[in-house]
């Protein structure tokens, strides 16, 4: 996932963040974000710091979350403990979306407890829903939402969407609100620019 983060697209170079810690990465990505950032991260937990930044923009930021995971566990929900399985919750729990304003597009491998909260704060796939009413919308996309072997990626998971059906919801968001950025996480070692460049296009970034 390090070497897919550092892929070299054709993109105006802004910010390269490598802070040692979560805490640190978020901080830094907040504070330096462009005005409609192209994030390219390893894991989902980059998408934490752009959502933080671009939520402080935005009265009501909403988010298109593309992934085969739900990311909503908590450190004492966690099966594994990973980090990468609670950025989408860091988000949520630190005020900067509404669960009520997350589309949780692609899931189809959630932990029981990730399950449960999804039910309880009626999170669902409906991007409408998610972005009625929004100022701005930030598309979080792990590459591993894909069907496996569409995109190298780090935690493929089979019965995965195309990248046209990805297309289509990227440009379905920003058919609906002002797309303030979008992140891609999650991609395989072997990637290369022409694997990300259909979402780039289909965000208009």
């Amino acid at each position: 996932m390090a070497q897919a983060a550092s892929l070299a697209l054709a993109y105006p170079e802004a910010l390269v963040v490598a802070e040692a810690t979560l805490d640190e990465q978020s901080a830094a990505l907040a504070r330096g974000l462009p005005t409609r950032p192209l994030v390219v991260g390893g894991c989902c937990c980059a998408h934490v710091g752009a959502i933080r930044g671009l939520a402080a923009r935005y009265d009501r930021l909403a988010v298109v979350w593309l992934d085969a995971h739900g990311d909503l566990n908590t450190p004492d929900t966690s099966p594994s403990g990973n980090l990468w399985g609670m950025p989408l919750r860091m988000a949520i729990d630190e005020g900067s979306v509404r669960a009520s304003d997350v589309a949780l597009v692609g899931a189809r491998d959630l932990d029981p407890p990730e399950a449960d909260y999804v039910a309880a704060q009626g999170i669902d796939d409906d991007v409408a829903r998610a972005l009625e009413g929004a100022d701005a919308a930030y598309v979080a996309l792990d590459v591993d939402v894909l069907e496996p072997g569409a995109v190298p990626c780090f935690m493929p998971v089979p019965r995965g969407p195309s990248v046209e059906e990805i297309e289509s919801v990227i440009r379905d968001a920003a058919a609906r609100a002002r797309l303030a950025g979008l992140g891609i996480t999650g991609l395989g070692g072997r990637a290369e620019p022409s694997d990300v460049q259909p979402f780039v296009a289909a965000a208009g970034l």
